[in-house]
């Protein structure tokens, strides 16, 4: 069954802290590994320093959890940061990976070098058609929102103004690629999918760029997530429009929780283990908001090499909703935008059934007292 075709990218790798290294033949984009969380952390001493891995082991050694230096993935930024997820794994070790747009962390995946992963809707579904529902799973959610289409106000004004751009997606088939392709569609314009060339010149450009492109002008705006959408704000661009507008009660999954199918059957005590992290740290964010921006922040500046600025973190952080639940019935509608935009073959709408097992989510949520989220008829026992 094809699904969408992502051009091999070019890829290199950086180590953070003590870490294990990604199999070479893997290619990711800009893939920065570490291992054990909290391990280098206590070596700073202090008393905020997090003792590493240690206490009872679960079934697995080491949990390989993979996520976006993005604050749409600022679940797993404060897990890791904070130690919500090593706390939980006791004597197994955390070690985590960063990668710059989902298809990436998709092929880690595959290739048995993350078992874990914080992504988006999009890359998840073509993976799990790709591979005929048989790689991988979204035992959770993470993020709704956090999404902006930004544009330099002296080119574009309105919506009509767009056409005839040139405008940055982070990266052929992710989540943004797939909404702005559906986007331009709605306008009534025709962009090839692949190519990106059309009435609209959609450039796939690394998150990383993006601002300077901006700035340099090789693009007139960019549809991303935060924090990029607000490093370009700052930069001078303007909000055309936050895609949250755009559905019902302004809510969407931009970042779900996925797993190895192979590693959940081997290791569902570790699964569950994670996602307890995962649901308490989305409780700690809630709890408190400003120790959550900064923490998400600290961990940023590992992975990048340098904090946000207050400005671009407070302009970005407010557009962001963490919650557990996938809200499953929006990812039913981001698989039609796929297929409407050319990504995903009709046949892969009928096929989706089976890529949700939120049974550990609602073992997990059961024991604080929760309700349990749905699937929307697109679980395991739904294939």
């Amino acid at each position: 069954m094809p699904a969408l075709r992502t051009p091999p990218r070019r890829h290199g790798a950086r180590a953070r802290r003590r870490g294990l290294a990604l199999t070479a033949a893997v290619p990711l984009l800009a893939v920065a590994l570490t291992a054990c969380g909290y391990g280098s952390k206590a070596q700073r001493g202090g008393e905020d320093a997090v003792p590493v891995a240690r206490g009872k082991k679960l079934s697995a050694d080491t949990v390989r959890i993979g996520y976006f230096p993005n604050l749409t993935h600022a679940t797993a930024l404060v897990g890791d940061q904070e130690g919500f997820f090593q706390k939980e794994l006791g004597g197994t070790r955390v070690s985590t990976a960063s990668f710059n747009a989902g298809p990436s962390e998709i092929e880690a995946l595959n290739a048995g070098s993350v078992d874990i992963g914080f992504i988006g809707p999009s890359p998840a579904l073509n993976g799990y058609a790709k591979a005929k529902g048989q790689n991988l799973r979204i035992v959770a959610g993470s993020a709704s929102g956090g999404v902006k289409f930004v544009v330099d106000p002296e080119k574009i004004r309105t919506p009509d103004d767009v056409k005839g751009k040139r405008i940055a997606t982070p990266q052929l088939g992710n989540t943004q690629d797939v909404a702005f392709l559906n986007w331009i569609a709605e306008q009534g314009w025709k962009v090839d999918p692949q190519s990106g060339k059309g009435d609209v010149s959609v450039l796939r450009t690394d998150s990383k760029v993006t601002p300077d492109a901006y700035a340099s002008g090789s693009v007139d705006g960019a549809w991303v997530p935060e924090p990029t959408a607000s490093q370009l704000v700052a930069k001078g661009a303007k909000v055309l429009l936050d895609e949250a507008s755009l559905w019902p009660d302004e809510k969407f999954v931009i970042t779900n929780v996925i797993v190895s199918q192979k590693f959940l059957s081997k290791h569902p005590d570790v699964v569950e283990a994670v996602l307890r992290g995962a649901v308490k740290t989305n409780e700690w964010i809630s709890a408190h908001p400003e120790k959550a921006k900064q923490s998400a922040n600290a961990q940023l500046a590992e992975l990048t090499g340098k904090p946000l600025p207050a400005e671009v973190i407070d302009a970005a952080w407010p557009s962001l909703r963490f919650t557990d639940d996938p809200l499953a019935a929006t990812l039913r509608v981001q698989a039609r935008h796929a297929v409407e935009a050319g990504l995903l073959d009709e046949t892969a709408l009928a096929e989706i059934a089976g890529i949700y097992d939120l049974g550990p989510l609602n073992t997990v949520l059961a024991a604080q007292g929760r309700p349990a989220v749905a699937d929307d008829g697109l679980g395991v026992g739904s294939r």
